[in-house]
């Protein structure tokens, strides 16, 4: 198989039909054996019997479908575990997002030797409270992953299948995808303009508590590729120096007691000095953090997947 294109949705029994149909048209072009692996996210509408019917028509459709709705990051999920193709390409289905992109795409990867091609959505169709929020997790992820990518939330991406099979995806990190691969290793990525268009049918399926989530699974994703091996260099660095800053604070003000007694001079009790209940807590909240970079270096060590490391190649 040398192309799959992975498409999760929800509610789309509408756009369905006329997207599948729009792929087999470009695909067909591209002389390429492919297939399009749909995830039913858990659609109340008549999405799932739009698939079915579809099935009958084209033989390249593989449908899977949740129980209950999940998440795009778990359609995701399960839909890079059932591709096959060499490339493989993502994209929504509401049709914002162009089939016409996919030979292009499929080239960056198989003849340019990308590891993920990531669209830019650089002229959107969507209202403001859509486009600055992303703007902003935009550049703040950026600046935290190092990865010079415009639009790390557009769901048009293609990757090499040692990608997708290399990484996990869950909670919201569909956003942070990029991230993910980087961690794994993959480090050849860019981005293509792709073209944006007008929703079609229905209305988005995502609300404004999605920029939260996302920003907190930015924070989760930093924090495991940096440190998820090694809590202890995070937590230990931390208590180490919250610790010695208590600490001085105390050395210092026990010489200054010293040094006024000795000096005839009266002092006022250690205990009415502010930086003496400062420097208490900093040495309580650094033999915490020390104790915690312990706890997490256990359960770190516990994990079944602590020694697992992707080998690129084998002699």
């Amino acid at each position: 198989m040398e192309l799959s294109v992975v498409v999760p949705f929800l509610n789309e029994e509408e756009s369905l039909p006329e997207l599948i149909r729009w792929i087999e048209r470009v695909c067909s072009k591209m002389e390429v054996n492919f297939e399009v692996v749909v995830v039913d996210d858990g659609s109340t509408d008549h999405s799932w019997e739009v698939v079915k019917e579809l099935k009958r028509e084209f033989d390249f459709l593989i449908g899977l479908r949740f129980r209950r709705n999940y998440g795009k990051s778990a359609a995701l999920n399960k839909g890079f575990e059932a591709a096959q193709g060499d490339v493989v390409i993502t994209m929504d289905a509401d049709l914002q997002d162009s089939p016409d992109e996919i030979p292009e795409l499929y080239a960056l990867i198989s003849k340019d030797g990308y590891d993920l091609v990531s669209g830019w959505k650089k002229k959107r169709h969507d209202p403001l409270n859509k486009t600055l929020p992303s703007k902003l997790f935009n550049r703040t992820a950026r600046i935290i992953s190092g990865i010079k990518l415009h639009d790390f939330n557009c769901g048009l991406k293609a990757y090499r299948n040692e990608v997708v099979k290399n990484i996990e995806v869950y909670g919201e990190m569909h956003r942070y995808i990029p991230i993910l691969a980087k961690r794994a290793g993959f480090y050849k990525i860019t981005e293509k303009v792709v073209n944006h268009r007008e929703r079609k049918y229905g209305v988005t399926k995502f609300g404004i508590e999605r920029f939260m989530k996302g920003f907190l699974d930015l924070l989760s994703v930093m924090f495991i590729s940096k440190f998820g091996n090694r809590p202890m260099h995070l937590f230990g660095a931390l208590g180490t120096l919250m610790f010695f800053i208590g600490f001085g604070l105390a050395i210092w003000l026990g010489a200054h007691k010293l040094y006024c007694v000795a000096h005839g001079v009266v002092a006022p009790l250690v205990t009415s000095n502010p930086f003496f209940y400062i420097g208490l807590v900093c040495m309580i909240l650094g033999t915490q953090l020390f104790v915690t970079g312990f706890l997490a270096e256990l359960v770190s060590r516990n994990r079944p997947d602590r020694n697992e490391y992707s080998v690129s190649e084998k002699f």
